[in-house]
């Protein structure tokens, strides 16, 4: 599906760092120790599947807080776009900003004929491991955050 092979769990997560919506850039290694990570890759802002997606993250933001789960949605959207996506659908979680998509490329997601990422899913733990990991087969599919809670809580 992509370029490399994505992490496959057991391995240490690939580290970046990708500017946000938050206004500052997010560094993954940061969060080693304070917090377990769920990184939700998602083809392109202002799209029907992606948007019900990134707005059930906000629905059920508490939910993955009491997980101890920091959620980032990562795109190859500009952070223009992806500040006018989040504020559109008052979606809670920062986005990411993988214009370059090097980051895609690093967990294996980007696919290059349409130059955009596969809808996918990588769990890190608090020490930087990733633990579980699911790339979409088709672009109108997403996981249930119920499935996603439900790993996330195996992490403790």
């Amino acid at each position: 599906m992509g370029v490399s092979p994505s992490p496959r769990p057991g391995d240490p997560a690939p580290d970046f760092t990708l500017p946000s919506t938050a206004g500052s850039d997010v560094t993954l290694s940061s969060f080693q120790g304070r917090s377990n990570v769920l990184l939700a890759f998602f083809p392109l802002a202002f799209t029907g599947v992606c948007t019900a997606e990134l707005c059930d993250f906000s629905l059920e933001f508490d939910a993955f807080a009491n997980v101890e789960a920091t959620v980032f949605g990562i795109s190859v959207d500009s952070v223009p776009t992806l500040n006018a996506f989040k504020k559109q659908h008052d979606i809670t979680i920062d986005l990411l900003s993988d214009f370059k998509r090097r980051v895609s490329r690093q967990y294996g997601t980007l696919l290059e004929e349409p130059f955009f990422s596969a809808r996918a899913y990588f769990m890190v733990d608090k020490q930087g491991i990733l633990r579980w990991a699911h790339v979409e087969h088709e672009l109108g599919h997403k996981r249930d955050n119920a499935e996603l809670l439900a790993e996330l809580r195996k992490l403790g």
